[in-house]
C-alpha cells in the first residue's frame, strides 16, 4: 500500500495540469544508485506497461513495476514547501538508512557514499518532470 497526503496529491495534480490530455496517473520508479542505494522517482504517466501494476491513491493513480512494490510497501508521500523551496517527502518504513541529500535511501545500514556526510532523520525529496 502507497498513500499520499493530501498536499502530494494537490501539488502532483497541480503539475499534472500542465500536460493537458495526461490522466491523472504518475510513475513512482526506484533507481539504484544516489548516495545510498535507491533514489526515489515520480514521473507522469500516461499508460501502463505490462509490467505494472496501478495503485489506487484517491483521485490519482499511482504505477508502480511489479518487483518494486515490496521496496515501497508502506511509503507515504507528501510534498511541503520550505525556505529551501517545496518538494515532495518520502517516508518509507522499509528504509533503513536515509542520506542527508533526501533522494536516496537504503535497505540495509551501512551503504552511504562519500557523497553526503550523514543520514539524515527527513524523509528524501523528489521532484517529478
Amino acid at each position: 500500500m502507497i498513500n499520499l497526503r493530501p498536499a502530494a496529491v494537490q501539488e502532483l495534480k497541480r503539475l499534472l495540469r500542465a500536460q493537458p490530455g495526461q490522466p491523472p496517473q504518475v510513475r513512482l520508479h526506484l533507481q539504484l544508485g544516489g548516495c545510498l542505494e535507491w533514489t526515489y522517482q515520480l514521473r507522469s504517466a500516461d499508460v501502463a506497461l505490462e509490467s505494472e501494476v496501478m495503485v489506487d491513491c484517491g483521485d490519482l493513480g499511482v504505477l508502480v513495476a511489479n518487483p518494486l512494490l515490496p521496496y515501497l510497501q508502506g511509503l507515504t508521500i507528501d510534498f511541503s514547501e520550505d525556505l529551501m523551496g517545496g518538494g515532495f517527502r518520502f517516508v518509507n518504513p522499509q528504509a533503513a538508512q536515509t542520506c542527508g541529500c533526501g533522494n536516496s535511501f537504503s535497505l540495509t545500514a551501512g551503504h552511504l557514499s562519500g557523497d553526503c556526510q550523514t543520514p539524515a532523520a527527513d524523509p528524501p525529496r523528489a521532484a517529478i518532470g
